[in-house]
């Protein structure tokens, strides 16, 4: 199944809402059996546990779409940030005080779900607000 561009679109934004109502239980909507991130075989189950670790290292946590492009099967995103990590994060000690960073992230879809990602925190907009 391949999506088209508009359908593309409104299941990734179904999933980012998925993910910040953090709803596990419908992560296998959007994301495939073989799943893999930034060139790890994670399959579903570990990358739902990434996520959830996120979650748990940054308790407020929320997935904001600044744009996207879809070019089928394949969608890139610029998400945005505002939050506050427990502890250190990218190897920067946060400790509790809000940050505001970017992530670009790349996405492969196959049989309407994200089989692949590649993702690239902004770490230096990080380390110059602290």
């Amino acid at each position: 199944m391949c999506l088209s561009e508009a359908g593309l679109a409104e299941t990734y934004r179904n999933y980012i809402a998925c993910l910040n109502r953090q709803d596990w239980a419908n992560l296998g909507r959007f994301v495939h059996e073989h799943a893999c991130h930034n060139g790890r075989s994670l399959g579903l189950a570990g990358y739902r546990e990434m996520l959830e670790k996120d979650f748990q290292e940054i308790p407020d946590l929320h997935f904001k779409i600044q744009f996207l492009v879809c070019e089928p099967p394949r969608l890139a995103s610029r998400l945005a940030f505002d939050c506050t990590p427990k502890g250190d994060f990218l190897g920067i000690p946060v400790h509790g005080r809000r940050v505001s960073f970017t992530e670009n992230v790349f996405y492969e879809f196959s049989a309407g779900k994200i089989v692949q990602v590649w993702s690239i925190i902004d770490k230096a907009a990080i380390e110059a607000q602290l």
